[in-house]
């Protein structure tokens, strides 16, 4: 009996912990959430929306998407992009010039960093004054928005009293808008979310992009050689890169297709299945959301031949074309807006035209997944003029 007495006593005392345990941790969490709120909530936009918002790449309301898409196509349309390398060779002279600096010096180059700043450039042409801001707004949500309308108000109100506006992506998307018989509130707020989605799925996947790019050439020095030769056949001595130019340099579109194909800045894309549907054979159930990976498809020995290799014949205009197993930006419909964006090309023609460059030892090559995909060393690289020239 004396044994039972103690054991229910103890009994007792380990079940009273257990609820105290359990309410201190319910508490802990109540309390790790209020945080969370409170971290996040002034953030504007819709409350704890997506970071993106209702922009092309994350609405979900078909009739929503297909306005926006309308007011932003001719911005990326052939005819537009061909009037907008005169900035996209502006800008890449920019980069030309630090290179020129960092050579000069014998310094090393970081050139994630660099690559970074002249995507960001040329997706909006802000001026060298808002340096500070861009740095703030890539460690604040908050940030980012409020300067985003703050740009888009500027320009639109310059747009519209007719004053000289640069001849960027911005003002077409503002004149796409003007055009339309009706813009709501809403529809303002999509053109701000369709501002951060540019900033970040198109500067920072470009950006991304090129250094992979550098990265793969600098491991690989025959395709280096390579696509150099066919840089000075086609460019030769020129400054000024024409949209024809881009054009001829097939090899260096192979150089980028397979860049993409290993190391995609956007490794994956998702699709939303309303209804129940049959594919070869196999029953896919509607109300579900399929994530696409295409870093994991890029690598599989099913549909690419030693994936693990850089191999840019692969996309030679004569290879068999990886229909399904190839998009770097995405498929379908709501294909990327900027997969025809010329930017990536023209850095990389210039950059091959008046540089050497090698990858310091000693760096990492792996790849840091923070929502998009990048080199995690920065890729830093030892960059020295071609011959005895400078340009």
């Amino acid at each position: 009996m004396a044994l039972f007495d103690l054991l229910s006593h103890w009994v007792g005392y380990a079940i009273v912990y257990l609820f105290l345990l359990i309410a201190v941790a319910f508490l802990a969490g109540c309390l790790y959430i209020k945080r969370i709120h409170m971290k996040y909530d002034h953030i504007p936009g819709p409350p704890r929306d997506r970071f993106l918002g209702n922009g092309l790449v994350s609405a979900t309301n078909h009739e929503q998407w297909y306005k926006q898409r309308r007011i932003m196509d001719p911005a990326f349309s052939s005819l537009y992009l061909m009037g907008l390398m005169g900035t996209f060779n502006e800008r890449a002279e920019h980069l030309m010039d630090k290179l020129t600096k960092l050579a000069d010096g014998k310094q090393e180059a970081k050139m994630l960093q660099l690559v970074n700043l002249v995507t960001l450039d040329v997706i909006t042409k802000l001026k060298p004054r808002n340096r500070p801001l861009i740095k703030e707004v890539r460690e604040a949500c908050r940030l980012l928005r409020s300067a985003g309308a703050a740009c888009i108000s500027e320009r639109r109100t310059a747009v519209q009293n007719g004053d000289d506006v640069p001849k960027d992506i911005l003002t077409q998307i503002l004149k796409s808008a003007g055009q339309e018989e009706e813009m709501t509130k809403e529809d303002e707020d999509f053109m701000l979310d369709n501002f951060v989605t540019f900033l970040i799925a198109g500067q920072e996947t470009t950006a991304n992009q090129l250094a992979f790019c550098i990265m793969a050439l600098g491991r690989h020095p025959d395709i280096l050689e390579k696509v150099q030769k066919e840089v000075d056949a086609v460019i030769g001595m020129k400054q000024e890169i024409s949209y024809d130019d881009l054009g001829e340099l097939t090899y260096l579109t192979q150089v980028l297709k397979e860049t993409l194909r290993m190391y995609p800045p956007g490794p994956a894309t998702t699709r939303d299945v309303s209804d129940d549907m049959t594919i070869a054979g196999v029953h896919i159930p509607g109300g579900t959301i399929y994530l696409f990976d295409s870093y994991v498809c890029g690598r599989m020995e099913k549909f690419f031949k030693d994936p693990q290799t850089f191999d840019p014949d692969r996309f030679h205009p004569d290879a068999p074309k990886p229909y399904y197993c190839y998009f770097p930006f995405s498929l379908g419909p709501r294909g990327c807006l900027g997969q025809k964006f010329s930017q990536a090309k023209v850095v990389m023609a210039k950059l091959l035209q008046r540089f050497e460059f090698s990858l310091v030892p000693g760096q990492s090559f792996e790849i840091q997944e923070i929502g998009s995909l990048r080199p995690k060393g920065g890729v830093v690289c030892d960059v020295k003029h071609r011959g005895n020239n400078k340009m």
